[in-house]
């Protein structure tokens, strides 16, 4: 398993657009050049930039396509590996991996109030969440933690934050069993795992920065 992260930056951005979009398909190209914020832009582009770096340099892949299921959620091609990509603020991060597997990083903003949110968590996290001392923590450690299990279970907004709850890391979707597993990659962030493969639970990431 390769968790690889990298920082956007607007100074770099016209240099990140030379060096890398030429690599992929057109249709992506055009995807890309439609966003009107250029953070958007390389966030999106340094995804797959960290994909094909990953699968290149740990796999030994250098034909990287991919392709999207029925529920919309990406994977690739001819290949047992599995991959997600998650970004948040001025930081991308790609996983892959030898299992189905989801990720997600939030910024770690203070000035979040999580009683905003109290409409998309059962009884159980909200009382969590206020018994916290640290309630910003508290609710960021709830809110990335569903996300990867949305993310791995491939539903995405069809599937409602409120509608499964996560005790001692674990929780089950409509029959089948989902773990997830806290991963520190930025002091300013919080990032959880989730994979309904239990070896998310002993398996030790690499973790890497890469320089864009």
């Amino acid at each position: 398993m390769v968790i690889l992260s990298a920082f956007i930056s607007e100074e770099k951005h016209q240099s990140v657009l030379d060096r890398y979009l030429h690599l992929f398909s057109e249709d992506f190209r055009k995807d890309i050049m439609k966003y009107r914020r250029w953070q958007d832009a390389q966030l999106s582009l340094l995804g797959r930039v960290l994909l094909q770096y990953g699968l290149q340099t740990y796999y030994n892949i250098s034909q990287v396509e991919t392709g999207i299921l029925p529920n919309k959620k990406p994977y690739l091609k001819n290949s047992d590996l599995h991959f997600n990509i998650s970004h948040s603020k001025d930081i991308v991060t790609c996983i892959i991996a030898e299992f189905p597997i989801g990720i997600d990083i939030e910024f770690t903003n203070p000035e979040i109030n999580y009683m905003d949110f109290k409409f998309q968590m059962t009884e159980a996290e909200f009382q969590e969440i206020y018994e916290t001392e640290d309630k910003v923590k508290g609710f960021f450690t709830y809110w990335t933690r569903k996300e990867a299990v949305i993310k791995a279970h491939g539903s995405g907004m069809m599937l409602p934050l409120e509608s499964f709850e996560i005790v001692n890391d674990e929780c089950v979707i409509d029959g089948e069993k989902f773990f997830t597993r806290e991963i520190f990659i930025h002091e300013s962030y919080h990032s959880y795992i989730a994979s309904p493969d239990i070896h998310i639970k002993k398996t030790i990431p690499l973790l890497k920065f890469v320089e864009v």
